[in-house]
């Protein structure tokens, strides 16, 4: 229902102005109190007492169709407070004969049309404190209702579509995103089915500031979209769902500002600048191109370049003090490793990561520069990333780790992963960098993952965000990083103890590097992505080798 809050019924949540519970859902039974059994899957939602039951299934994203025989359902406002300013309104509509839940919190209707079967309502208008219910099927026999969410007015509902036919209709969508988006699933992947419902259920339509069909990171707490976390799905969705990828890398350079930097945060209702996220966009496209079926269309190369050059010049523009050789986040929030320890001592740092990224951008903006037919261009950003990548090298590299910098010149070194990351320049990378910066992952590396700070640190904590549990962002990086570098066995390793904590733990925000216990949020949808990445690239590497899997078995976790 909220940030760590839970409750006993099930309720019918809305994500819009921020996650809220609107409506609760209580089975009636009739006669005497019975157990109730809950049951899902990604078509249907049923309670179930004996012979009793209810079913509800989606007709479409805003209409849920809901049936019942010798159980009953109330359907009261989540909060039975309605003040001036928050709260739900109900009343009996008598243009249309429904009932109608006006929400405060969302801006939108929702609306109770029983189709068949007895129906009871409390507090039709009532304000202040109050009951505000439906109850069908009270009496126990059949029946069947439909609730819609709406805006001001629809006209009234209408359908001949029998429930079993709306049941069978979503369980045909959700196959059919299944096999578009994981064709290549087997026994060896058993968690990609769950991890395509994460994707499919967080993909919502276009409204407000989210201005095409958006995935959001969670359904549960963490509903918005990050301007890191979306590269993420766009690439897990890019080989069977093409123009859906594409709209998640687009759907936050929509709101790129004059000066080139992308948002925070997007949602329906809100865009928010007060941090930036960091630069792996270039990154990304060098994997889109990979894997979407038809590469990158010629037609969206002008307007790609211009939006990574834009967002590359306000790094090097608004983010570069006069003098220095690198950009400088501001803040932990800025990377993405909101609590790393390379940010303990000062918030303002230069750190390898951040030049790294920039470095692969823009060697995939000169790429883009040639495709485009601007050769000056071309040949300006490569000498650009080839003098950040010696800066890096010469002034960040110690000889055995890449340090970080703050602003008056103050090195330091930590035992955080994120001073790691430079690994995602795999062969660009001098051999014996590389080599070294593998050796430290591999201290990294627990039976979950690589752990966000090294377990032996003194600042490592099992439920630190990014200072101890293992994240699905950073090893994607690391582990592309790796492989492109040559250090293929360590990148298996670290492939398969991902995959296997996702198929012992699902697909939480972060997990706990040594138990493997998911944390947070139960259900990111970057982290299912990571998944599906990872179990289609080891997938694929098992049919070049013609069905004889190399890569190390995965250790279990915890």
């Amino acid at each position: 229902m909220g940030l760590a809050e839970y409750a006993e019924d099930l309720h019918l949540v809305s994500h819009r102005n921020g996650m809220h519970a609107v409506l609760s859902l209580v089975p009636v039974p009739a006669g005497s109190e019975v157990a109730v059994e809950v049951n899902a899957n990604p078509a249907l939602l049923t309670w179930s007492a004996g012979r009793a039951r209810v079913a509800a299934a989606f007709e479409s994203p805003t209409a849920l169709r809901i049936s019942g025989d010798g159980l009953g359902l109330r359907i009261a406002a989540a909060d039975d407070t309605l003040t001036p300013f928050t709260g739900t309104f109900f009343f009996h509509d008598p243009v249309t004969s429904s009932y109608v839940f006006t929400s405060y919190e969302t801006g939108h209707r929702y609306r109770v049309t029983v189709l068949t079967g007895h129906r009871e309502a409390a507090g039709d208008g009532a304000l202040g404190v109050a009951e505000r219910a439906v109850v069908v099927g009270g009496d126990g026999g059949e029946w069947e209702l439909v609730v819609e969410e709406m805006t001001t007015t629809r006209g009234r509902y209408s359908t001949t579509t029998p429930f079993s036919d709306v049941v069978a209709g979503s369980r045909r969508s959700f196959e059919r995103f299944v096999d578009e988006v994981a064709p290549w699933r087997s026994e060896r992947t058993p968690a990609a089915e769950l991890a395509c419902y994460v994707l499919w259920s967080a993909t919502v339509s276009p409204a407000g500031f989210l201005r095409r069909p958006a995935v959001l990171m969670s359904k549960n707490w963490m509903d918005k979209v990050w301007s890191w976390d979306h590269c993420f799905n766009a690439l897990a969705l890019a080989p069977g769902a093409p123009g859906l990828a594409w709209d998640q890398f687009q759907v936050v350079f929509d709101h790129q500002t004059p000066e080139g930097a992308l948002p925070d945060s997007i949602t329906h209702a809100e865009v928010l600048h007060n941090f930036v996220k960091p630069p792996i966009h270039g990154w990304a496209v060098t994997r889109l191109r990979s894997k979407l079926p038809d590469g990158i269309p010629a037609a969206d190369l002008p307007l790609l370049y211009r939006q990574l050059e834009a967002w590359t010049t306000f790094w090097l523009d608004h983010r570069r003090a006069p003098g220095q050789p690198f950009p400088h986040y501001e803040h932990g929030n800025d990377s993405g490793w909101d609590n790393s320890t390379v940010f303990d001592e000062q918030r303002l740092v230069q750190s390898a990561d951040l030049a790294a990224f920039l470095v692969v951008q823009m060697r995939e903006l000169a790429r883009l520069a040639v495709e485009i037919g601007d050769q000056a261009a071309a040949t300006r950003w490569e000498r650009e990333a080839a003098a950040m990548l010696d800066a890096m090298l010469t002034t960040l590299w110690d000889g055995s780790a890449f340090t970080s910098r703050a602003l008056d010149g103050t090195s330091r070194t930590t035992a955080s992963l994120l001073d790691l990351i430079p690994v995602v320049l795999g062969a660009a990378l001098p051999p014996d960098v590389h080599a070294k910066l593998a050796e430290g992952i591999a201290r990294h590396l627990t039976a979950v993952g690589p752990a966000t700070e090294r377990p032996d640190s003194p600042h490592y904590e099992a439920d630190g965000y990014w200072r101890g549990p293992v994240w699905a962002p950073s090893t994607v990086l690391i582990e592309d990083g790796l492989r492109r570098g040559g250090a293929v066995d360590l990148a298996d390793e670290v492939s398969a103890r991902f995959r296997a904590v996702c198929e012992k733990s699902g697909f939480a925000e972060n997990f706990d590097a040594l138990t493997g216990e998911g944390l947070r949020d139960r259900a990111y949808t970057w982290t299912a992505s990571a998944y599906l990445l990872l179990a289609a690239d080891a997938e694929s590497r098992l049919g070049e080798r013609g069905g004889s899997l190399h890569e190390h078995p995965a250790t279990p976790a915890g």
